[in-house]
């Protein structure tokens, strides 16, 4: 059964595939005959379909960022952490995970090709598009936040793979282009999502675990030519991964060792076979939930432990630049 507030879409996108289509999301997830629900919804809508989902014994594959707020994807968490989810299965839409260079780059960097690692250094952003600022994305209500909610959770999940879970959080947040308005630019930009209503176009962090592994990430709206960078440093070396297809461009995986005598480093290029990503993710969900499955879902796939520790990232960073005061900024770089 497809579901969506306009029932046009509903019905348009049943026709492709066969199946039921309606406009009442609560008349999808409380169906007997339904085993599983896909929940990719504009953020304020993720957790509470999810939960209902969850509630009426569904398995869920839900779209990051799984809500708007560690207080809204707390009680899927606890379902899962408590065992009460039982048989049922929760998986969150980190797509990266499901790269083949990504993927084979953590298996390099567990069996030790570049020693013990010390740091992650990534970029991923993209220019918007026409209007970009009038979308839902910009929306407090529907989004949540900005970039650091739409590509920087992605950073965020992929830094939590490699390096486990980041205690130490610090990072700002600016409002630099797309402010809400469309056709002018704005005398003063505020900083901060309370007082202009809008969200952050970029997002800076500094992370680190509590053995002091790093992760420095910048997410960005104003990229401009799409980019995906994703780096990490070991004591023999490092791992360069980009590219993810289309405009960020064909999936590069480089191995780099350090020589013990210094210079010109090691350099291999690793050849990775070119797959349908998301065709892969959805494979590992199904596995997962076939009678016959994987008794835990997929480990290349995120679950709700690791939603809600990427959106507790994303909490400390909002809420330190609310605490801070952080500053206007002025066209002309003067601080207000």
């Amino acid at each position: 059964m497809v579901v969506d507030p306009v029932q046009e879409r509903a019905q348009s996108l049943s026709k492709e595939v066969g199946c039921d289509y309606g406009a009442d999301w609560t008349s999808l997830v409380s169906r007997p005959d339904i085993d599983a629900v896909v929940v990719s919804t504009t953020h304020n809508l993720l957790a509470p379909i999810s939960l209902a989902a969850i509630e009426s014994g569904k398995h869920v594959f839900v779209e990051k960022p799984m809500g708007r707020s560690p207080a809204e994807v707390q009680p899927i968490a606890d379902r899962f952490s408590s065992k009460s989810g039982g048989a049922l299965k929760l998986v969150v839409g980190y797509t990266l995970r499901h790269y083949s260079h990504i993927r084979r780059a953590k298996e390099l960097a567990e069996s030790g090709a570049i020693g013990q690692l010390y740091y992650i250094r990534a970029c991923y952003g993209h220019g918007g598009r026409p209007g970009y600022d009038q979308e839902w994305r910009i929306d407090p209500e529907l989004g949540g936040g900005g970039e650091l909610l739409d590509q920087g959770v992605h950073l965020i999940d992929l830094s939590r793979w490699f390096l486990g879970n980041l205690c130490d959080v610090n990072g700002i947040t600016g409002r630099y282009f797309w402010t809400g308005s469309a056709h002018s630019d704005p005398v003063i930009k505020p900083s901060l999502l309370s007082k202009c209503g809008q969200a952050e176009d970029n997002a800076f962090m500094s992370l680190r675990n509590a053995i002091g592994q790093a992760a420095f990430l910048h997410a960005s709206w104003t990229q401009w030519k799409n980019r995906f960078e994703f780096e990490i440093f070991g004591r023999d070396g490092c791992l360069s991964l980009r590219g993810l297809s289309g405009h960020y461009g064909p999936p590069q995986l480089t191995l780099v060792r350090r020589r013990s005598q210094g210079g010109v480093p090691e350099i291999e290029e690793i050849a990775c076979e070119a797959r349908d990503v998301w065709a892969d993710e959805w494979a590992a969900f199904v596995e997962a939930i076939a009678p016959s499955g994987a008794s835990e879902c997929s480990a290349e796939s995120a679950n709700a432990t690791d939603g809600l520790e990427a959106l507790r990232v994303v909490q400390r960073i909002y809420k330190r630049e609310e605490e801070s005061g952080a500053h206007s900024v002025l066209p002309n770089g003067q601080r207000s």
